[in-house]
């Protein structure tokens, strides 16, 4: 077997944008079936598949598919996640896993009762930049690090029925939604992160979900780390800007963290051995270089490695269940101090 056959659960919205077209161009898995409850043919159609459902138990019922990508709701995943588990297909689940951290160790538990693999979607990892940035951490280039700063944020006014406006549906806003994108990537960086203190609230949109989340974190050697991430900025405002600090040099990017493959990468090293400048002047031209890196499709990486995980029959380590757990941990700290003000240690 050199292919993996998937069906979709959930396969409008961002399956319909950004992952089936990555999971189609994976040289080891074929598109088996598509399911949602509307237009469904239309996006069958779409990527030339054959089978259309609208039913979660139609598709489960498939014995030709071996796996499974869930892009519904995020209230729906537990339930989904244990009925493919039980259908004896693996799972490739969007982020977050869950609504909470207790639902991911049923989810977690389930899977790995039930002999079948979970992954997590968070494709940023995958990126070409940010593997670029995570092999010059590694390779000591930054030295120490220092300060990390990522953002993301959109501009996502109240919309009837969208379920990430709702907590009950979707777990919270635009820190469980985003921030947690950012956790997951600073934690591969430079991780684990040991404590957390978050603000967030409703500063321009009016729907029940926080539009609003800033995060500071403490890094495990004790870098310190910020995530700011919006639903009240509009999008041509934000940079995307993701900053890497470190005794010996940094590497900043901007347009890397979000659903594209592009971006700008630059860096600076080899410092931190010069005696202390009293001048301080910071209009000096500082002698940055472009960093080239691969331009990887996230989505097409992140279905190829579960594939992979699949056809070699070991359970994946990135975005695995137990970094699914912690990520769902780390968010709710972070909602914990923000509703208490304290530091919370992870």
């Amino acid at each position: 077997m050199t292919k993996v056959r998937f069906g979709v659960i959930g396969a409008g919205g961002i399956a319909r944008r950004k992952t089936i077209p990555g999971m189609v161009a994976a040289p080891n898995i074929q598109l088996e079936a598509v399911m949602d409850v509307a237009n469904t043919a239309d996006i069958a159609a779409q990527f030339g598949v054959g089978k259309a459902y609208t039913t979660v138990e139609q598709l489960l019922a498939d014995p030709a598919i071996q796996a499974v990508y869930i892009a519904s709701p995020v209230y729906l995943h537990l339930e989904q996640i244990r009925a493919c588990a039980a259908a004896g297909k693996h799972v490739l689940c969007e982020k977050p896993l869950t609504l909470t951290a207790a639902e991911a160790k049923v989810a977690v538990a389930v899977c790995r009762r039930q002999k079948v693999f979970l992954q997590e979607g968070y494709m940023m990892k995958f990126h070409g930049a940010h593997q670029e940035i995570k092999r010059l951490i590694d390779a000591g280039r930054l030295g120490k690090i220092t300060y990390i700063r990522a953002q993301l944020s959109c501009w996502y006014p109240p919309i009837a029925g969208a379920w990430r406006q709702d907590p009950a549906l979707g777990g919270g806003g635009s820190l469980i939604d985003m921030a947690t994108h950012l956790y997951d990537l600073l934690d591969y960086f430079a991780g684990p992160i040991r404590r957390v203190v978050a603000f967030t609230g409703n500063l321009v949109q009016d729907y029940r979900s926080e539009d609003a989340a800033t995060t500071l974190l403490e890094l495990a050697d004790g870098g310190h780390a910020t995530v700011d991430t919006f639903f009240c900025v509009p999008d041509e405002a934000s940079r995307t800007r993701l900053e890497v600090y470190g005794s010996r040099g940094s590497v900043l990017s901007e347009g890397t963290i979000g659903q594209s493959q592009g971006g700008h990468l630059e860096g600076i090293f080899g410092l931190g051995a010069a005696a202390y400048d009293a001048t301080q002047s910071k209009d000096v031209v500082r002698s940055f270089q472009p960093i080239p890196f691969a331009p990887v499709n996230p989505y097409t990486a992140e279905c190829a490695t579960f594939a992979d995980c699949i056809l070699k029959g070991t359970a994946p380590v990135i975005n695995g269940g137990d970094n699914a757990v912690r990520i769902m941990q780390l968010a709710e700290k972070a909602y914990a101090s923000a509703r208490s003000g304290r530091v919370q240690r992870v």
